[in-house]
């Protein structure tokens, strides 16, 4: 512990993104196992997801605090944003019951790229010429992955695309957002609309678990999401954006090592190319956002 705290912030924020992602990945894993080897709906294991970190958020702040979360000056934006992560949540467990995970994950990095190309019109925050070619070329490199027209295309790439649309909805009012709430109050909302939105369909399509094995990856379901969301907030802490945002694409590795590991998946090569392509548009864009930055900076 005492090494840890004696290394520097941003490395100590690229441990915790690294940290991070890796969880979301067991997150999607374990989803994936649900869906695919048990008679457990959908519905209920995305309830399950957020009723879990509620829970988790819960115990690790103290329950006389949730109602102070509650205060938002944007309620609306809040609602908003909350049904996208229901919505990009959904979305993602009902792909990953029939396509690879580096397939799911290769699609979900898309998202940065269209938060960029919206930005403008939604946020007025417009890029340039080359950050708009960086989103072509992202777009080219999904199309390499799912390669509609050359193979016979699984209609649940469409749940991926759309769990991807609405994660960079996600993003962008959580950027919008960000001006006016704390990152708690944001995000215990969406637990909490999670929640209450959720239980309807989960109590309609509830299947009680058969083994305890099931019961044990449901209940983990809260911890994996709430406890990657907390190691995302303190490497945000800890180091800008720009130095800790590209180890967001390490979750390709452990990706594509939980799904060796637990479905005994391989990516195809068609799948590492795109994955590429896409992973080296959003590094560019990086780039291009330090560029900027500094250029603010000096003209400030």
């Amino acid at each position: 512990m005492h090494r840890l705290r004696a290394l520097p912030d941003r490395l100590k924020a690229v441990m915790l993104m690294c940290g991070a992602v890796t969880l979301f990945s067991c997150l999607d894993a374990t989803a994936k196992w649900l869906v695919s080897h048990s008679s457990i709906a959908t519905a209920e294991i995305v309830w399950m997801r957020f009723i879990g970190q509620c829970v988790l958020m819960a115990i690790i702040l103290g329950p006389s605090t949730l109602p102070t979360l509650l205060h938002t000056n944007k309620l609306g934006l809040q609602l908003i944003r909350s049904v996208m992560m229901v919505a990009t949540t959904t979305f993602n467990f009902m792909a990953v019951q029939h396509l690879r995970l580096d397939q799911t994950v290769s699609i979900a990095f898309m998202a940065p790229l269209v938060v960029a190309a919206l930005a403008g019109p939604i946020l007025g925050e417009y890029v340039g010429w080359r950050r708009m070619l960086a989103v072509v070329v992202g777009f080219i490199g999904i199309l390499i992955v799912v390669r509609p027209g050359v193979s016979d295309v699984h209609p649940a790439f469409l749940y991926s695309i759309l769990s991807m649309l609405a994660y960079a909805s996600f993003m962008l009012l959580t950027r919008k957002l960000s001006t006016f709430d704390p990152p708690l109050v944001t995000l215990f909302y969406a637990l909490l609309i999670g929640t209450i939105a959720g239980t309807p369909f989960a109590l309609a399509n509830w299947v009680w678990p058969e083994t305890w094995q099931q019961w044990l990856m449901l209940l983990s379901l809260g911890a994996f999401g709430g406890l990657g969301h907390y190691l995302l907030i303190f490497a945000y802490r800890l180091a800008p954006a720009s130095s800790v945002s590209p180890f967001l694409y390490f979750q390709l590795l452990s990706m594509v090592g939980l799904g060796f590991l637990v479905f005994g998946d391989v990516p195809d090569h068609w799948t590492i190319l795109g994955s590429a392509v896409v992973i080296a548009s959003g590094l560019y864009l990086v780039h291009r956002e330090r560029v900027a930055h500094r250029q603010s900076k000096v003209s400030g």
